[in-house]
C-alpha cells in the first residue's frame, strides 16, 4: 500500500515484476485522490479509501487491510506472499546465482521468514544527490544495519501483520542467511527534506519520527566509520535472532548498536 510515492512505485513494479511477473503484484493506493503509477504495467492496482490520518491509527488499519488481502490471495492459490512498502526491495545475495523466485521456492517456510534489514542512506560527504533517471544502487554505497527492517516480509500462511510488517502477531521470526531487505527511504537528503515538509507527513504526525529516525540514518552514514558488510552480516543476524526489545518478544533487536556497512560491490548490478 502506498500514497504519493510514484518514484519508488515505478521501480517497485519494474524490480518485482521481473522477479515474479507483473500480474502477481498487488498495489493498493491509499486514498481516492491517488492515481495509478505511470509504469504499473500488468500489476493489479486498486485505489481504496484512505486508511486513516494519524500514523498509529493509519498503520494499524493499513496492516489489517493488507493482512486480509494476503489471506484472500492464499485462498486463491498463492503459496508465498511478500508484504513490503514501495521503498523496500527484497533481494537474494547475488553470489548464489539464483532468482528470488527460485530461492524462495526452495525454502521450507513454516509461517514466516525474514531478510536482514539494511537501511541505505546518502553519504553527504562522498555521494551526490540522487540522479532519479539512473539506477539507485550504483549511486549509494552505505547502509545502517537496522533491525526495524528485518521484517516478517515473507509469509507462507494467513497471519496478522503488526504495523509496518515489523512482526507477525503471535509468531516468532526467522532470519534467512541469504536474504536482505534494502530500505531506500533515506537515499536522498533533499527528497527527505521535501517529504518532511509535505502535508501528508505533517497530517500524520510523523515529523518527530523523521527527525529521530530518518535524518539520523543519513547522519550516521555520513559521519560514522563504515565496515565491509560481509564482515558483520552473519554476526548481525545472530544478534538480532537472540536479542529482543523488552516490549516485543517477536521483534529483532541490535541492542542499540548502530553498525554502518559498505554494501558489497556485487549488490550494484541487481537492477534497482
Amino acid at each position: 500500500m502506498a500514497r504519493n510515492d510514484e518514484f519508488f512505485l515505478n521501480r517497485w513494479v519494474k524490480y518485482y515484476g521481473k522477479q515474479f511477473g507483473e500480474e502477481n503484484l498487488y498495489i493498493f493506493l491509499d486514498g481516492l485522490d491517488q492515481t495509478a503509477p505511470a509504469e504499473s504495467g500488468k500489476a493489479n492496482v486498486k485505489i481504496v479509501e484512505k486508511q486513516g490520518i494519524k500514523v498509529v491509527d493509519a498503520e494499524k488499519r493499513r496492516l489489517d487491510f493488507l493482512s486480509d488481502r494476503a489471506a484472500e490471495l492464499f485462498s486463491n492459490g498463492y503459496e508465498l506472499i511478500i508484504g513490503c512498502d514501495a521503498d523496500e526491495f527484497l533481494i537474494i545475495d547475488p553470489k548464489l546465482g539464483k532468482s528470488l523466485a527460485e530461492y524462495l521456492s526452495s525454502l521450507n517456510i513454516n509461517i514466516t521468514i525474514s531478510p536482514l534489514g539494511l537501511d541505505v542512506g546518502q553519504h553527504l560527504h562522498n555521494e551526490s544527490p540522487l540522479d532519479k533517471s539512473a539506477p539507485i544502487l550504483p549511486q549509494r554505497n552505505y547502509a545502517l544495519i537496522n533491525s526495524r527492517f528485518t521484517k516478517t516480509s515473507i509469509i507462507a500462511k494467513p497471519v496478522r501483520w503488526g504495523r509496518g510488517f515489523h512482526r507477525v502477531n503471535g509468531h516468532n521470526f526467522h532470519i534467512d542467511k541469504n536474504l536482505y531487505l534494502l530500505h531506500f527511504g533515506n537515499i536522498d537528503y533533499d527528497a527527505l527534506v521535501e517529504k518532511f515538509h509535505s502535508q501528508d507527513i505533517i497530517a500524520r504526525g510523523e515529523q518527530a519520527h523523521y527527525k529521530r529516525a530518518r535524518f539520523r540514518v543519513i547522519d550516521s552514514v555520513s559521519n560514522s566509520k563504515a565496515v565491509f558488510g560481509d564482515s558483520v552480516f552473519e554476526k548481525a543476524r545472530k544478534i538480532q535472532s537472540i536479542f529482543r526489545p523488552i516490549y516485543a518478544w517477536n521483534k529483532p533487536s541490535m541492542l542499540g548498536m548502530r553498525w554502518i556497512v559498505r554494501l558489497p560491490e556485487r549488490f550494484k548490478n541487481i537492477g534497482i
